[in-house]
């Protein structure tokens, strides 16, 4: 094998779509083109990138693998031209097995499979329903350099890359699909430091970008050097192509330093995911731009404003709904929010509905006392607006509910809950408030609305409300929001008994009826848009509960499994099965 003293490999940290293989077979053409006008030795795009990520049960059809494939075969002929070899994704059935694989293209031939061996099977990961884990691979050889392929998860325990180092792998590159959550950047740079540790190799984690359904790919790639070193860092939630420089010396391969970008975390990073799952969810299905209810209150100022950066004013319509429970200041504050958004700006009064509906309903309801079912109707009457307006136009609803309300079912089905997508599903109320707070004084990168306050700091500080009744506010119904919010997060992030969460202060009878709130929220939950995943574990493809469930948390805990009544195994069976 002749040895080389020097390798340049370009990092393609790309959006693909889903499903659109024509399209991300193109996106890898440009991403060729760019390495080669910047002197690349290999091009390294994400895992499965042919395909999109997560494919989920897409990947299952024959169509599509063999629709995958060929772009593959089509890109690997095209490396006949002595351009930059290409590492890239996608699904790869053989002998019956699919699997999720990457490969080498290079001089006009597929040159090698490697297949990820460590399929994730927990939170939004279902890739053991759909592929097959692959052997434990070898390094393949790249201008001579022997390179090791961990795939995503491969690089999250040991195993796979001890194979690789003990094989005569030089270098470590790692192809991804890994979403956002919030302090994941952290996760991810830990990860790769243990296994540059353990091994004493290189690594370049490469991530895509984008939002697909309820995730987002924020990228942030990163080459660490053998001794941990930070050689390169790429941005968060934005494509990049960025080349690197490999010279090998006497402790080996050595990258020269790169790029290296701020990294958005915190709430910042939570804002700009929500705006990228917002922009990639209505571009990628082709909508022309979106419309939602603008009440006067923080939820949909905050949707507006995140709907404005994703996709900038001129496609985005802000509709006041009032009843004759609206008050002045909410028309004013609805107002001044879509003028400080720059956004169109229309009001379809409900009151004349709400009383049709009420009077067709009398009948029905004679002698029985007004209740929420009137409240609702109200709700039902603006979902049946907002509807009517995205039919007409074309244009998706977005929808505003937080998880705080998602949460607790402080919703109504059919009326606020209606939309393609809500931004703000996975942010609870007190997060809404920092969000707010944190967009009036800070931009983010790429945004398209406005600088300044955007946001009329009225909506910042009055009490929110539903005003579907006189003087209403929301913590009529509900516990105030910091209390509501800290036992929620212990609820559903972290799955604590209850009476750990009443140990930790909280009164009883409040943490018993949020957990009970929580439960019956379900069947609501179920029928609701998807939206955006930023939390550890979000409504959805995280935290999957049955509707039909009686159970509640009343075990103590001081509760210890007797461990006397169970029988200790002999490990001896008869040829019936009978233990002995």
């Amino acid at each position: 094998m002749t040895r080389i003293a020097r390798l340049t490999i370009a990092l393609a940290q790309l959006n693909p779509t889903l499903g659109d293989v024509s399209g991300n077979l193109e996106k890898a053409r440009h991403a060729r083109a760019e390495a080669a006008r910047l002197g690349a030795d290999v091009v390294m795009l994400p895992e499965l990138f042919l395909a999109g990520y997560p494919p989920e049960d897409l990947v299952l059809r024959p169509a599509f693998q063999n629709a995958c494939r060929e772009a593959c075969e089509t890109l690997a002929r095209e490396t006949a031209d002595g351009g930059p070899d290409v590492l890239i994704g996608l699904p790869w059935m053989e002998d019956g097995k699919l699997t999720n694989a990457y490969v080498l293209l290079s001089n006009g031939l597929i040159e090698a499979v490697r297949h990820k061996v460590d399929l994730p099977n927990y939170g939004v990961f279902d890739e053991k329903r759909v592929f097959v884990s692959g052997a434990m691979p070898g390094p393949v050889v790249i201008k001579g350099v022997r390179i090791g392929l961990p795939i995503c998860e491969d690089i999250w325990t040991p195993d796979v890359v001890e194979c690789l180092s003990e094989t005569g792998s030089e270098i470590l590159l790692v192809p991804n699909g890994s979403p956002y959550w919030r302090d994941k950047t952290d996760t991810r740079l830990n990860i790769g430091v243990a296994r540059v540790r353990e091994s004493g190799l290189p690594l370049v984690y490469l991530n895509q970008i984008g939002g697909q359904d309820e995730l987002v790919f924020d990228g942030a790639s990163f080459v660490l050097n053998a001794d941990c070193s930070l050689a390169a860092q790429l941005p968060a939630f934005r494509e990049a192509i960025v080349v690197t420089h490999w010279q090998n010396g006497p402790n080996g391969w050595h990258c020269a330093d790169a790029t290296k970008a701020v990294i958005e975390e915190g709430d910042a990073g939570d804002y700009a995911a929500c705006v990228l799952g917002l922009r990639d969810y209505v571009e990628k299905n082709r909508f022309p731009g979106v419309v939602l209810g603008l009440s006067g209150g923080i939820d949909s100022a905050l949707c507006a404003a995140m709907a404005v950066d994703a996709l900038g004013p001129e496609r985005v319509q802000a509709v006041m709904l009032p009843s004759r429970y609206t008050s002045s200041h909410s028309l004013e504050d609805a107002e001044a929010c879509a003028k400080a958004l720059g956004i169109r700006y229309d009001s379809v009064g409900i009151s004349e509905p709400v009383e049709a509906l009420e009077t067709a309903l009398s009948p029905l309801f004679a002698g029985r006392t007004p209740d929420i079912t009137e409240e609702n109707l109200q709700s039902r009457t603006r979902g049946a607006i907002l509807m009517a307006i995205s039919n007409k136009f074309g244009s998706m609803v977005v929808t505003t509910g937080n998880k705080s309300e998602m949460s607790v079912g402080y919703a109504t089905l059919y009326g606020d809950m209606n939309g393609g997508f809500n931004p703000i599903k996975d942010i609870y109320k007190m997060e809404v408030y920092r969000l707010s707070a944190l967009r009036n004084e800070w931009r983010p990168l790429g945004a398209l609305g406005p600088d300044g306050i955007v946001i009329p700091e009225r909506i910042l500080t009055k009490a929110p409300s539903a005003e579907l009744r006189d003087n209403q506010t929301d913590q009529d119904s509900l516990p105030p929001y910091e209390i509501l919010d800290a036992v929620l997060e212990r609820l559903v992030e972290r799955e604590m008994h209850v009476a750990e969460i009443i140990a930790d202060g909280f009164q009883e009878a409040v943490v018993r009826r949020i957990e009970r709130l929580l439960t019956l929220a379900e069947y609501k939950r179920r029928q609701s848009a998807p939206g955006v995943k930023v939390t550890l574990r979000n409504f959805g493809r995280d935290r999957r509960y049955p509707i039909v469930n009686r159970f509640r948390d009343e075990m103590p805990l001081s509760f210890q499994p007797d461990l006397s009544l169970l029988k200790a195994p002999r490990g001896k069976f008869a040829p019936d099965g009978t233990e002995f």
